[in-house]
């Protein structure tokens, strides 16, 4: 398997964990939830050559699809989401940013709808969907085998909320359990806010799981 590049941008008003992810020997690369600070994400992909293929959002909240349109616009690469949540990208009070002051839209329709199982493809890696509701109703992870790329479901000791509308703490709770839970010790997490962790870790030292 070759080797993955993951570079952390801090994102937007909440920091928001956006990854910038390409493989050694390739300038192709995969931007996981945007939420803000587009200057800056555009800034390192020109930094590196590199040549974004598509935008991932684990979810749809505004501080994960804050830069979805400036990047689109600037990329022409497709946006990519759960189907639960085609709608949400461009209705403001769905998304939650008309709440938080954004006056103009912050996404372009999805291109392309995902669900549980598929597969997304950057260069010789895939990165399997995982749909983890809870959080929001379409909320995904990103796995390949090695590394878990966990949106707002699972962060380093504590978990998603789930007081948003959409949200369920016992749907979250069964995700987890269900699903995260039954990957590796050794699998390297990469939330959307705070420090990576491990799924051995979490699954020890989390006091939700």
């Amino acid at each position: 398997m070759p080797d993955i590049n993951i570079e952390l941008i801090p994102a937007g008003y909440m920091e928001t964990n956006c990854y910038v992810v390409w493989e050694d020997k390739s300038a192709d690369a995969i931007i996981i939830d945007p939420g803000g600070s587009s200057d800056a994400i555009i800034g390192f992909i020109a930094e590196n050559k590199l040549h974004p293929i598509m935008i991932v959002n684990t979810h749809s909240h505004a501080d994960h699809i804050g830069a979805n349109l400036i990047l689109k616009n600037e990329y022409n690469c497709p946006i990519l989401i759960h189907s639960a949540e085609a709608a949400h990208l461009t209705d403001a009070n769905l998304n939650l940013s008309a709440f938080i002051g954004f006056t103009e839209p912050i996404s372009a329709p999805p291109e392309r709808l995902l669900n549980d199982g598929d597969t997304i493809q950057l260069g010789n890696s895939s990165f399997k969907v995982i749909h983890t509701p809870g959080h929001t109703p379409g909320g995904i992870c990103l796995y390949n085998g090695s590394i878990l790329f966990s949106g707002d479901t699972l962060f380093a000791g504590s978990i998603g909320r789930t007081d948003f509308p959409g949200g369920s703490f016992e749907q979250l709770i069964e995700s987890i359990k269900v699903k995260l839970m039954a990957l590796p010790d050794e699998v390297k997490v990469y939330p959307g806010h705070g420090p990576s962790t491990t799924i051995g870790i979490e699954r020890t030292d989390n006091p939700f799981i």
